[in-house]
C-alpha cells in the first residue's frame, strides 16, 4: 500500500547544494568526526572529505568516493574495499589532465582544484576496454558542470586523467549524474529557479533531467521530466528507461527514456528520502537516505533540524517490480548522519555515503533470500 506522507524539508534543505552544506555544519559534528571508533552499530573509513557519492571501479577491489566540502582540495578519492585505506585520486597531488577538444571543445579547461567540490558520480564502461572508464562527475565550487574524467584501472593502482566538462545551463546547478555507452550524459537539477521547498513537499515539479549528446552545443531540459525534486539519477542496464530519486515523493520513479513524460512505475513511498540509486552487481538498485521519522529529532523544526542527527537506511528495490527490502537500518548517532547512498564493495558490506559526515559508514549486509 503506498503511504501519503511528506518528506521533512530538514532533509531537502540538506540535499541541495553544498552552501547549505556549509552553512548548516556545526563544530560538534567536526567533534565527532575526529573518532573513528564503532557507533550506532555501524563502523567507518574517515579520512575523507564528505563522501557523498562512491562508485566501485568494477572487478576491482577499489571505490571512487567524492569531496562535497569547500574544506579540501582533493576533489576525488580512491578506498580500498579491504584495507579501507584512502589515497587522493584527483587532487594537486594527484591526477591528470588532458582536454579532449574534439568531444568536449566548449570545455574552457580543467577545474580549479582551489575552489572544486564533487557531488554526483557515475561510471561507464568503455566500448573498447574492460578495464578502462568514463566516470562523470557532477561539481560545484568554481563551476558548475560535469566533469569527465577516463579511468585506467589495468594497474594496481588506478589512474585517472580529467578529459573534459559540459557545464550546466547558466543559473542550473546539477544533483546527480547518468550515462550512456555512446557518452550521452543525463543530469538531475532538484529545484529550478522560482520555485520552493514548499513547492517540492506540494509535491509540485521543481526540477527536471538535462541530457547532453556528444557533439551537441549544451544540455537541453527533457519536457515531461519534471518531477517534484529530481535527486538521484540511473540509466537503466538497456538504456529504454530512466530511475530517478524523486525526493518530494520519497520515492523512486521510472521514465521512459524515449517519452520522459511516460511514467512507467514507481516504488511505494517509502521511510526515507532516497537521494542517489545506483545498480550492484546482481542487477538490483540500491538507494540510501536518512529516516524521516526521527524520534530525536521531535520538535526540533527547521533550519536547526538539519543538524539534528538521523538513523541511516538503505534498500534494495527490484528494477521491474519497484518492490523495495531494506537491507540496512540504523539509530541515530552523532558520528554519522546525512545518508545518502549505499553500494556493496565486494557484496559483504553495506557502505554509505554521506552529504554531511567526512566518512563512509559501511556494515555488514544483511543478505537478500
Amino acid at each position: 500500500m503506498i503511504r501519503n506522507f511528506k518528506t521533512p524539508l530538514m532533509i531537502l534543505l540538506c540535499c541541495c547544494s553544498v552552501n547549505l552544506f556549509a552553512a548548516n555544519a556545526d563544530a560538534a559534528d567536526e567533534t565527532a568526526m575526529q573518532d573513528c571508533s564503532e557507533s550506532g552499530g555501524l563502523n567507518y573509513i574517515c579520512g575523507l572529505a564528505v563522501p557523498e557519492d562512491l562508485v566501485i571501479i568494477p572487478g576491482t577491489d577499489w571505490v571512487v568516493a567524492g569531496a562535497y566540502s569547500e574544506e579540501s582540495n582533493a576533489g576525488l578519492n580512491l578506498v580500498n574495499a579491504v584495507s579501507k585505506n584512502v589515497t587522493e585520486l584527483y587532487s594537486p597531488k594527484a591526477g591528470r589532465s588532458r582536454l579532449n577538444r574534439n568531444l568536449y571543445g566548449a570545455c574552457p579547461g580543467a577545474p580549479d582544484l582551489n575552489n572544486f567540490q564533487t557531488h554526483g558520480l557515475a561510471i561507464q564502461n568503455e566500448v573498447s576496454s574492460d578495464e578502462r572508464y568514463n566516470l562523470y562527475v557532477v561539481s560545484h565550487g568554481g563551476r558548475e558542470a560535469i566533469e569527465v574524467f577516463e579511468l585506467d584501472a589495468s594497474s594496481a593502482m588506478p589512474q585517472i586523467t580529467w578529459v573534459g566538462c559540459v557545464l550546466m545551463p547558466d543559473g542550473l546547478d546539477a544533483n546527480d549524474v547518468s550515462a550512456m555507452r555512446d557518452g550521452t550524459i543525463l543530469a538531475t537539477v532538484l529545484m529550478h529557479p522560482g520555485f520552493s521547498f514548499e513547492d517540492l513537499l506540494s509535491g509540485n515539479p521543481t526540477g527536471a533531467v538535462y541530457k547532453w549528446v556528444p557533439g551537441s552545443d549544451g544540455f537541453i531540459k527533457l519536457e515531461g521530466s519534471e518531477l517534484p525534486g529530481n535527486n538521484g539519477i540511473q540509466v537503466s542496464e538497456d538504456e529504454t528507461e530512466i530511475f530517478i530519486a524523486a525526493s518530494g515523493l520519497s520515492a523512486i520513479v521510472t521514465l521512459s527514456n524515449s517519452n520522459p513524460s511516460r511514467v512507467l512505475r514507481r516504488t511505494r513511498t517509502m521511510a526515507f528520502a532516497p537521494d542517489n540509486v545506483v545498480y550492484d552487481s546482481n542487477g538490483y538498485l540500491l538507494t540510501a537516505g536518512m529516516r524521516d521519522d526521527e524520534a530525536t529529532c521531535a520538535g526540533t523544526g527547521p533550519p536547526p533540524a538539519s543538524n539534528c542527527p538521523r538513523g541511516s537506511i538503505a534498500a534494495y528495490i527490484h528494477p521491474e517490480t519497484m518492490e523495495d527490502r531494506v537491507i540496512l537500518d540504523t539509530v541515530a548517532t552523532p558520528d554519522f548522519t546525512g545518508a545518502t547512498m549505499a553500494i556493496l564493495p565486494g557484496g559483504k558490506e553495506v557502505w554509505i555515503g554521506s552529504f554531511r559526515s567526512s566518512r563512509i559508514a559501511y556494515q555488514l549486509l544483511n543478505r537478500m533470500d
